[in-house]
């Protein structure tokens, strides 16, 4: 059976990243065969032909379809998972609730499409910013999906912090463990020290300078983007298209605990309900996780939480007319 995979935003470059690394079975092997579906607005159609050229081009043999459109009901017709990456930019002057708003909008229809048009045990996977509200909208909208099968994105962040804590401790990357994001992806979010581990120790064993971990550190990793954009001249791309894989590969494959955003409610951490928060996650069952319960919430944690938990709550406020009934 063909596992159908749709892709926002086919014309940006975080899906130009993607896309190929997808096809050529980096998500789900190359045994699995699977489809593409590819969503672009009109505007941008033309320069997705060339995409889709060089996917084919690439003779991957178990890619047995591609399918590319803007409308999200034709193009989500019974996907297996949806990525969406596709939101708009935020421009000169903008404020967050301007750009909460406008985004909230494009995800109003596609929870809409989704909910009519996809397979009913479909996983969402939202990238596009601010992607927990983005994904909260789209949950709403889409009511006959499982509120369990909705996720957005901070297995970057995960990644970025697992990489400050392996570069400050002197050892490799996969000697770091258990590290986890809480809350919203954006400047408040929580990169946990406290319940990391470096080689089975705690990092706080490891790493004695305490300073930097709770300032340093944390602020590194919640302003990363803006450091990449400030460098490179443009948002993260390769970065965020692997952990697209990272993150969506978690959710399908045993291993050990990752970040994803998750609807909050019966949450073992006082969250408020109804919100898309960033938890430490373990899988369940291919396609559905659980939170892990048992995680350390100190003080300074706890003070940290309840800031980006506020945030939360105030970007669901400013989408309230997009939420009606909720």
């Amino acid at each position: 059976m063909v596992k159908r995979i749709a892709v926002t935003g086919g014309g940006g470059q975080i899906a130009y990243s993607l896309l190929f690394r997808i096809a050529s079975g980096e998500l789900f092997g190359k045994e699995e065969p699977i489809a593409l579906h590819i969503l672009e607005i009109p505007q941008s159609a033309e320069s997705l032909k060339g995409v889709v050229m060089e996917l084919q081009d690439c003779g991957f043999p178990h890619l047995k379809e591609i399918k590319v459109g803007s409308d999200p009901e034709e193009v989500f017709g019974d996907v297996n998972v949806a990525v969406l990456v596709g939101a708009k930019p935020r421009g000169p002057g903008m404020e967050r609730k301007d750009l909460l708003s406008e985004n909230g909008k494009i995800f109003v229809g596609q929870g809409k499409a989704l909910n009519r048009a996809a397979a009913k045990d479909v996983t969402v996977f939202v990238v596009g910013n601010p992607c927990n509200t983005n994904c909260l909208i789209a949950m709403h909208h889409a009511p006959d999906i499982p509120r369990e099968r909705f996720h957005a994105m901070t297995r970057l962040d995960q990644n970025r912090a697992q990489f400050q804590l392996a570069k400050k401790a002197g050892v490799e990357i996969d000697a770091v463990e258990n590290v986890a994001i809480w809350g919203n992806h954006s400047a408040t979010q929580v990169p946990d020290f406290v319940n990391a581990t470096i080689g089975g120790k705690k990092v706080t064993e490891v790493i004695g300078d305490r300073e930097w971990l709770e300032g340093e550190f944390m602020e590194t990793v919640q302003k990363r983007g803006a450091a990449v954009i400030a460098a490179r001249g443009k948002s993260s791309a390769a970065s965020a298209a692997n952990a697209i894989l990272d993150g969506v590969h978690a959710l399908f494959n045993l291993g050990p605990t990752f970040s994803s955003c998750i609807c909050s409610d019966g949450n073992p951490y006082g969250i408020e309900e109804g919100l898309i928060f960033s938890f430490p996650c373990e899988l369940a069952s291919p396609g559905l996780v659980k939170i892990v319960p048992d995680f350390e919430i100190t003080p300074f944690l706890k003070e940290k939480l309840a800031a980006t938990e506020k945030e939360l709550l105030e970007e669901r406020d400013a989408v309230s007319h997009l939420l009606k009934g909720f």
